[in-house]
């Protein structure tokens, strides 16, 4: 590998496997220098990934996104890969995965988790959030992966730093994607084995409260990175209301000559009036969307792309 390598690990309560991903990481990427970035744990995390051999850093603000804002900001290396702590990735994927952002000259690869072994490796209510998840990212941004929650990637430089990071919780993974959809980077997918956690390692993953927090993120950024798309669907169910509630309006309107509900047909109007606004808040928010998107491209063009080490150019 000819690029510097950066292995981010962001850990909370991990002690039980977290010594086990740093050396096994250690084997893949001899080259490599391993981050553990320990978000307020309570147990010796910290301890046993120093003394495997990591560089062990603290970021106290809670939350994965809080700590991946963290990383990104602190670390400066050619390729990122990044894994969670918990041992439940297949370190033995990561050579190819830095292969393959090489040779293809990508953004990102996402590990594509597989499970292995016992059946709660994959939770029920995981696997279906994923999928309907996944699949409702891909409605509305473009159909491009089918593991949008992985939390094992590799990144190239240009990705890390043009990066905005705002998401605070696991919802990060999330905008991960949206941020590489939205500018239309280089991407691809890796299957990878997914095997079930250590003895004494605990999820940090609620499955209805993350759950939430996501499809609120998921709707927030369509907003942000679609403006139009989302305005003029507000718009058009405004406007669907407005219609069905002035029907009955209509029809007694064209067979007496009279309009007796004022109170309907007042809010009616306020409804249609809205939609309009809507749609007109669509139009210029879609500009100043198109705005940003330009200034994120240029900072992604400052920084040059990952390079095979056989290619002269």
């Amino acid at each position: 590998m000819s690029s510097r390598i950066a292995v981010l690990v962001p850990c909370r309560n991990e002690e039980a496997a977290v010594a086990e991903v740093v050396r096994a990481f250690r084997a893949v990427l001899p080259d490599s220098t391993i981050y553990v970035y320990d978000n307020n744990s309570t147990d010796r995390t910290a301890e046993l990934a120093a003394t495997a051999g990591a560089v062990v850093r603290r970021e106290p603000m809670p939350g994965k996104g809080n700590v991946v804002r963290r990383m990104f900001a602190d670390i400066d290396a050619d390729i990122y890969l990044m894994v969670d702590g918990d041992g439940t990735y297949d370190a033995a994927v990561a050579a190819a995965m830095v292969r393959r952002l090489e040779e293809d000259n990508l953004d990102m690869v996402v590990g594509t988790r597989t499970p292995v072994g016992p059946d709660d490796a994959f939770r029920p209510g995981h696997r279906m959030g994923n999928l309907t998840l996944t699949r409702f990212v891909g409605w509305l941004f473009g159909p491009r992966f089918t593991d949008i929650f992985s939390g094992y990637r590799a990144f190239s430089r240009r990705f890390v730093k043009s990066f905005p990071a705002l998401a605070t919780g696991f919802e990060v993974e999330t905008e991960l994607t949206v941020h590489a959809l939205e500018l239309r980077m280089p991407v691809a997918e890796v299957p990878v084995s997914y095997s079930a956690r250590r003895e004494g390692s605990q999820s940090k993953l609620s499955t209805w409260r993350d759950g939430l927090r996501i499809l609120s993120a998921i709707l927030f950024l369509f907003k942000e990175v679609r403006p139009f798309k989302f305005f003029s669907a507000v718009a058009a169910v405004l406007a669907l209301v407005a219609v069905v509630l002035s029907w009955p309006l209509f029809v007694t309107f064209f067979e007496t000559g009279l309009v007796p509900r004022v109170p309907t047909a007042v809010l009616v109007t306020g409804i249609m009036v809205m939609a309009f606004f809507s749609l007109a808040c669509g139009i210029v928010l879609d500009t100043v969307s198109r705005g940003r998107r330009e200034s994120k491209r240029m900072r992604y063009l400052a920084f040059p792309p990952v390079r095979n080490g056989t290619d002269p150019h």
